[in-house]
């Protein structure tokens, strides 16, 4: 585990960042996936208005391919915490049977770059916090703390504004909004050292529990919807224990077999982990679909 004066030093960072990106906002809002960061990001923002409530809503963009489990946590977080709850989907894309099985990286715009966008723009938001962090995978290194987006949240990495002495510039010009990352300068390690320390309580999927899988290219999928479920010749439902690292649509999120039960145990998994965890993150590994393309798209 961390010191705890360094979760100390990166929770204060965290809440100064919060806390100055809401002053110059005209209208916030918080994305919110229900996965680890994002929930440990929600918590800072309670810590940052204690005993007040956050000024700003929870956003979260439905891909309608979500964890059941997931969606209970997600709603069970924001009732509890007194948060306001947005949910968005592209319901004409349900409609037509968008899905991750057959529609690869077309999937991820229409289902999520889309309505995100879509979202964003039907709420007016300036100042969009996001938990992105920038050991997550090498395009996130390129970010700063304030990232401003242009008309239609294309991303320019040629517009990144320096940061000198946490002095962050929200000056927006028409058109231009700003991706707000708090957690910038966390890692994997720090987010489960955290939760430890604060006794916050992540989805369960981060925890080892048996669950119906098949093997596909060396990963575990969960079969979350045996009814949705795309299967090949062959496939055979296992009973694994195993758990997520990473967490996104369940048909291209693979699991890893662990007996971590809790978040100490996590810790020990992760401290000797020797891969990233966005290898669990099957959809990456697609043509084109690389985090920095999908971002210069207006994906988060």
């Amino acid at each position: 585990m961390r010191s705890v004066a360094h979760l100390e030093w990166l929770e204060s960072e965290s809440i100064h960042v919060i806390r100055e990106a809401t002053a110059e906002a005209e209208r916030p809002v918080m994305l919110f996936s229900a996965g680890k960061d994002s929930t440990v990001l929600a918590h800072l923002a309670l810590r940052a208005f204690y005993p007040g409530k956050p000024p700003f809503a929870l956003l979260h963009i439905d891909s309608t391919w979500e964890f059941r489990s997931l969606l209970e946590f997600r709603d069970a977080f924001a009732r509890e915490n007194g948060f306001s709850l947005v949910v968005h989907a592209n319901e004409e894309g349900r409609v037509q049977g968008i899905n991750p099985f057959d529609y690869g990286d077309r999937y991820t715009m229409v289902m999520r770059t889309e309505p995100l966008k879509e979202a964003l723009n039907r709420g007016g938001y300036d100042v969009i916090f996001g938990g992105a962090r920038r050991d997550e995978e090498k395009s996130r290194a390129k970010e700063r703390i304030v990232s401003v987006r242009n008309t239609g949240h294309v991303w320019d990495p040629r517009q990144q504004r320096p940061e000198f002495w946490r002095q962050y510039n929200l000056r927006l010009s028409k058109g231009q909004s700003a991706r707000v990352f708090p957690l910038s300068n966390w890692t994997e390690n720090d987010i489960w050292s955290y939760s430890l320390l604060r006794k916050i309580n992540l989805a369960p999927l981060y925890f080892a529990s048996p669950r119906p899988v098949v093997e596909r290219n060396g990963a575990f999928i969960v079969v979350d919807d045996e009814l949705k479920m795309r299967f090949q010749p062959g496939d055979k439902i296992e009973m694994k224990t195993v758990r997520f690292r990473t967490l996104g649509c369940w048909p291209v999120t693979g699991a890893i077999e662990s007996t971590a039960k809790d978040i100490d145990a996590v810790l020990e998994e992760t401290l000797a982990a020797k891969m990233s965890e966005r290898q669990g993150r099957i959809s990456d590994g697609e043509d084109g679909g690389s985090l920095e393309q999908k971002k210069r798209e207006g994906y988060f």
